[in-house]
């Protein structure tokens, strides 16, 4: 059956704004800890926020969480419309995990999800980018400084060896839209302000 191009592209945006809307961060801390991590912390909910308020084990179980929507998302739009309804998809998911409307709009920052798109087109860029985005927060102890390092690398990856201009605008969306998301982490790094990760529960 043949669909239009355009709806395809805007349901697959759709499917996988949903996705993004499962927030992994609440669902564990409410599962496991009978809390909201929303309440604590940065008050996102996200891998980060859980791993300073839960401990290293929850932050990583999230992180999973997330990082698996951002494939799910590739992969599902992959087979039904090929790469450009994958691309459509992961903008979805990742837009859906920062402004989840089932959370009155309060969401992560979307590393994670941006992290799993990334993987599930180019592998070996996705492992580039994680080895320099982790390398740099376990050096400086901000996890923001290291997300942030690694979408500009993403975004630079992208630009050069992306595959076709669709991947690219993804690439430039998805940069943009974490830098958006780290306003706040900006200005408390330039400011010396910025918390330092530490590796126990709190």
């Amino acid at each position: 059956m043949y669909i239009d191009p355009i709806k395809l592209y805007l349901l697959c945006l759709l499917l996988g704004y949903l996705l993004g809307n499962i927030q992994f961060a609440v669902l564990f801390s409410r599962l496991l800890y009978h809390d909201d991590v929303r309440a604590h912390g940065s008050g996102n909910a996200g891998s980060t926020n859980m791993l300073r308020v839960f401990g290293v084990g929850s932050g990583i179980l999230t992180f999973a969480g997330d990082f698996l929507k951002g494939v799910a998302a590739v992969l599902v739009g992959r087979s039904l419309g090929g790469d450009h309804a994958a691309c459509a998809m992961a903008l979805g998911v990742v837009l859906g995990h920062d402004f989840p409307a089932l959370l009155k709009f309060h969401g992560g920052k979307g590393v994670a999800s941006t992290m799993g798109v990334l993987w599930a087109f180019h592998p070996l860029f996705g492992a580039i980018v994680t080895v320099v985005g982790v390398g740099l927060a376990a050096y400086s102890r901000m996890i923001s400084l290291g997300s942030m390092a690694g979408a500009l690398l993403l975004l630079v990856l992208m630009l050069i060896w992306g595959a076709d201009s669709w991947q690219r605008w993804l690439a430039v969306a998805l940069c943009l839209l974490l830098f958006i998301r780290h306003a706040e982490n900006i200005v408390r790094i330039k400011n010396g302000t910025e918390g330092r990760i530490t590796f126990h529960k709190k």
